[in-house]
């Protein structure tokens, strides 16, 4: 176990991460949302089987005992791509990823009620908290708009955006809870590669209505979306090969950080006060809640002795 060199990971994991939403916001809504699912999960197949094949036989990494599993993950993620890649179009970079933050607070939810997970009653503190940070970043982005919708239906900016990174958020929740339960019966290879292949097929399958050929520059865009996801799923998997899930956890929260880098330095965005303070709530009740599970870990295995 080398700590240093797994949050290292996991912090490059997130660079990754925000660098492929990067690309998206990048496209500003020019390409159709399914063929930007595509070349994300089309691309992301190389540097994964080229993964997978250093870690031995690829075929034996992704056999497989629960297809039906995989399409509930499957489904699930690409509708978490499909709404974060639609809500990218309207609010900046930094918004989108602040309101992503829900969906830890949704997978515990779902994990007591679906997985019946013993949640303690500080994880439950912290996802009423955490709904408090949201509601702080959905409000400001709801004033932004006026409404979510405008007296004859039309579709208002911030507020829609804000309202497809709330859905994302919960199919991301819904893709979690499923990866959970995977873990128990299948190797993270065939985790990941099935989910790759699944969102491929789906995004595919959207060209029956209607793609558009990208330009040069929306091409890179593309491929550097597919490239950047690839990444980040294994810099985060290797991340867990050297230290806890426990410890690093609260280093999601960085995505923050590199958004804001990123949307500054090739967006010209910077989050506004509403969203900065509703994050920061989020990632508070996050970290403590990490904080008070390790502690009351420590504690059992003390008095277990």
């Amino acid at each position: 176990m080398n700590a240093r060199v797994g949050v290292t990971l996991k912090i490059v994991s997130a660079l990754c991460a925000t660098l492929m939403l990067a690309c998206v916001k990048g496209l500003q809504g020019a390409i159709p949302t399914g063929e930007v699912i595509f070349f994300r999960s089309f691309v992301a197949m190389f540097p994964l089987l080229v993964w997978l094949k250093m870690q031995g036989n690829i075929l034996d990494s992704i056999k497989t005992r629960n297809i039906f599993g995989h399409f509930i993950r499957g489904f699930s993620g690409t509708g978490g791509m499909y709404f974060n890649y639609l809500a990218l179009v309207y609010i900046s970079l930094a918004d989108a990823t602040a309101i992503s933050y829900a969906a830890p607070l949704f997978t515990v939810i779902m994990a007591a009620l679906l997985l019946k997970e013993t949640v303690r009653f500080s994880r439950w503190l912290a996802v009423v908290v955490g709904f408090s940070g949201i509601v702080i970043m959905l409000s400001a982005n709801l004033t932004a708009s006026g409404s979510l919708f405008s007296a004859d239906g039309a579709r208002t900016g911030a507020g829609l955006g804000a309202l497809f990174a709330l859905i994302a958020a919960l199919c991301s929740a819904t893709s979690n809870v499923q990866i959970r339960f995977l873990n128990g019966v299948e190797k993270p290879g065939a985790i990941v590669f099935y989910f790759s292949l699944m969102t491929t097929l789906i995004g595919l399958a959207t060209a029956l209505f209607g793609w558009r050929m990208p330009t040069p520059m929306q091409l890179l865009l593309l491929v550097g979306c597919g490239f950047f996801g690839g990444m980040a799923q294994i810099l985060v998997t290797l991340s867990l090969r050297y230290t806890d899930a426990s410890l690093l956890a609260p280093f999601d929260y960085t995505t923050l950080v590199w958004s804001m880098v990123i949307g500054y330095l090739l967006l010209d965005s910077l989050p506004g006060t509403s969203t900065l303070m509703g994050a920061s709530i989020v990632a508070l009740a996050g970290i403590f809640a990490i904080w008070s599970d390790q502690r009351q870990r420590k504690g059992h295995i003390v008095r277990s002795r």
